[in-house]
Parts: structure tokens; C-alpha cells; sequence
């Protein structure tokens, strides 16, 4: 059965309402009348849907979307392909979140439960034969627990959230706007689900952008105490098949993790971030967004990449360069910083040059 999604959308809405709404001018040629039912991002956009675009980067995704309309600056607009109306503003990623805040207007409230309801396991909740639910966990409406599964004392399983079958869910761990596979462990006070952090930011402050995508968790994914998995933003957080997370790591939104990686405690993972199967990030590490990381690549612990790492490699220091010339470069100035500690004490000798010895 397919999942009903988590947040309700409001809508359609006309091209023209979207624009008053956006504070954003309607092209020319534009139909105001034409209804508009999404959000998404350029990539996946149909003739239904409104994207953005500011930043020349994506220009090629531009250039192929289907979208039927675009908020974009007003320099870039006769880029936009036949049968994309355009929406010009000066701040296209704030229309963008003014436009999901009109068709998602729940989404910055997100539910765990029912407020009418009196019991901490909603009846709306599918529970299998076998699971178990210790005192004070919070099964929230609608959520779906497989058999065997144990959801310990004051865990939160929040609203329409699925966890597989033989899965552990820890005390006072919370899980929102999450599918979980089977054989997952989430360990004490973890966070999954919650909101990335994104915000379009201007002079008069910083305007909040509704996050409406999710957490997907696959099979034998093990998750440690206090690691926090932000919700995507349009598009999945994804975290693959028997990946091991250790405590206290930060993952953000639309970041994808392959399969069998290894991500140690500390380390911060920014969003938009891509690893591939069977990465290594050391604790402490850590990468900017909208990398990739590919596969069988290490990161050295402490370290962090600010551009993408080839499969394979094995990377380390800040930034992060290919390990043996980092270890070169520590080596170098391990032997300059001794060097000019000997010439700082005179090597031994005698500086002063009015010698009075015969």
C-alpha cells in the first residue's frame, strides 16, 4: 500500500494568486488563470508544478524541466524553457518558501498525534502481533509498528510514521515524517524527522522554509544515542541498507547515504550531501553541502571536504586533500617548526659579537 504522505496540501492555486502571493511578476504571455497544484524541484517538476531557480548552477536542470512555472530572477528568465511560465522576482528561494508555506500551510507545525486523543497508542495506529510497547512510548495516529518490533519507554512514533519489522526504537527517541525498513536500531534520544535547517535569508530577517519531504531509513540501519536526521526539503533524506551511525552525529536535509556506510560519533554530514556504498567518515569529520563522496572513500577523522571525493580515495585534514599529500604537508611542517626552533635558540652557538675570548 502506498503512504498517504504526511502533510495535507492546500490548492490548486492560479499562476496569479501564486504570484501576489510570492511578491513576484507575472511574465509576459504568462496565463494568470493556468492552476498550479505543487511544489517541487526543477528536476522532478510537471506541468502542474511551480519550482525556482537562482543560481546559474542549475541552469541545465532548467533547461529540461517540465515545470509549469518558475519563480526566477528577472536576468535568467529568457532562459526558461517553452511552456514555463515565469514568475520574476529579486528573491526567488524566498518566493519559493512563500509559495510552500500557501500549498503546505501545516507543514510548520508538524503533528505527532491527535490532541483528542486519550491514550498514548492511538487507535488509529497499526500494531502487528508482537510487538512491544513499553510504558510512556507515544504510538502516534495512523503510525504502523511490524512484529516483533519494541518501542522502549518514552519513545515517540509520531504521525503516519512506519517502523519495520524486528526493529528497537530507544527511550525518548522521536521519529516523525519517517519510514523505517526492518531490523533497524535507533538508540536512545535520537531525532528523525525534524526539520532541516533552511531559510531564505534578506536584510529584513529570515524567513522560515516549510520542509515537506522525509526521512527514509532501509534495512539494518543501526542510528546512536543523540544523532539527529533531518526531514528533506522537497525531496528524502535517505539512509541506506545497513549503514551504522554512531552517537551524536548530525545528518541534514536531502542528504543521501548508500549502502554499508560507517559514519563515526561527532561528525556532521551538511545537506544536499551525497555518499555512495561503503563509505568511512572518522569521527569528527565532517562535509559542506551538495558534495559527493563516492563510493569505498574514507574520511579521516577531524577532517572535512569541501569538494567532491573521488571513490576510493582516502582523504584527510581541513580542508581535506588526499592523505598521503596531507601526511607530506604534516611532515614538512613538523621538520620546519623543529628547524626553526634550532634557530631561535642559536643552534648552540654564540650571538654576541663583541667575543672578549683570546
Amino acid at each position: 500500500m502506498q503512504h498517504p504522505g504526511f502533510f495535507d496540501r492546500a490548492g490548486p492555486f492560479s499562476i496569479a494568486e501564486v504570484a501576489q502571493r510570492c511578491g513576484a511578476e507575472l511574465g509576459a504571455g504568462v496565463d494568470g488563470d493556468r492552476l498550479i497544484k505543487d511544489v517541487k524541484p526543477l528536476s522532478d517538476a510537471g506541468p502542474e508544478d511551480i519550482s525556482f531557480l537562482d543560481n546559474r548552477k542549475y541552469l541545465p536542470q532548467l533547461a529540461a524541466t517540465n515545470a509549469g512555472a518558475c519563480l526566477i530572477l528577472p536576468a535568467l528568465a529568457a532562459r526558461a524553457p517553452e511552456g514555463t511560465a515565469t514568475l520574476t522576482t529579486k528573491t526567488p528561494y524566498r518566493g519559493f518558501a512563500l509559495a510552500l508555506r500557501a500549498f503546505y500551510p501545516g507543514a510548520l507545525w508538524p503533528r505527532v498525534g491527535r490532541s483528542d486523543c486519550a491514550t498514548l497508542v492511538d487507535p488509529t495506529a497499526e500494531i502487528e502481533e508482537g510487538v512491544e510497547i513499553e510504558p510512556g512510548a507515544v504510538i502516534g495516529a495512523e503510525a504502523a509498528i511490524g512484529r516483533g518490533s519494541r518501542i522502549a519507554a518514552g519513545a515517540v512514533v509520531g504521525y503516519r510514521v512506519h517502523v519495520g519489522r524486528d526493529c528497537y526504537i530507544g527511550s525518548g527517541a522521536t521519529l516523525a515524517h519517517t519510514l523505517v525498513g526492518d531490523r533497524v536500531i535507533i538508540h536512545a534520544g535520537a531525532r528523525i524527522g525534524q526539520d532541516g535547517f533552511g531559510f531564505a535569508m534578506g536584510p529584513g530577517g529570515h524567513l522560515k522554509v516549510p520542509q515537506i519531504g522525509r526521512v527514509i531509513v532501509q534495512d539494518d540501519v543501526e542510528i546512536g544515542a543523540n544523532t539527529t536526521i533531518d526531514r528533506g526539503a522537497l525531496k528524502d533524506t535517505v539512509i541506506g541498507e545497513g549503514t551504522k551511525i554512531d552517537n551524536l552525529v548530525q545528518i541534514g536535509h536531502n542528504v543521501l547515504i548508500g549502502r554499508h556506510c560507517v559514519i563515526v560519533a561527532q561528525t556532521g554530514i551538511s545537506g544536499s550531501t551525497e555518499l555512495g556504498d561503503y563509505v568511512v567518515m572518522g569521527g569528527q569529520s565532517g562535509t559542506v553541502g551538495h558534495i559527493k563522496v563516492g563510493t569505498g572513500a574514507q574520511i579521516a577523522g577531524a577532517s572535512h571536504p569541501k569538494d567532491d571525493v573521488p571513490a576510493g580515495a582516502r582523504y584527510g585534514g581541513t580542508p581535506a586533500r588526499p592523505l598521503r599529500q596531507w601526511a607530506r604537508e604534516l611532515a614538512a611542517v613538523s621538520r620546519l617548526a623543529e628547524r626553526s626552533g634550532k634557530d631561535a635558540s642559536g643552534g648552540g652557538h654564540s650571538t654576541d659579537g663583541d667575543d672578549k675570548s683570546s
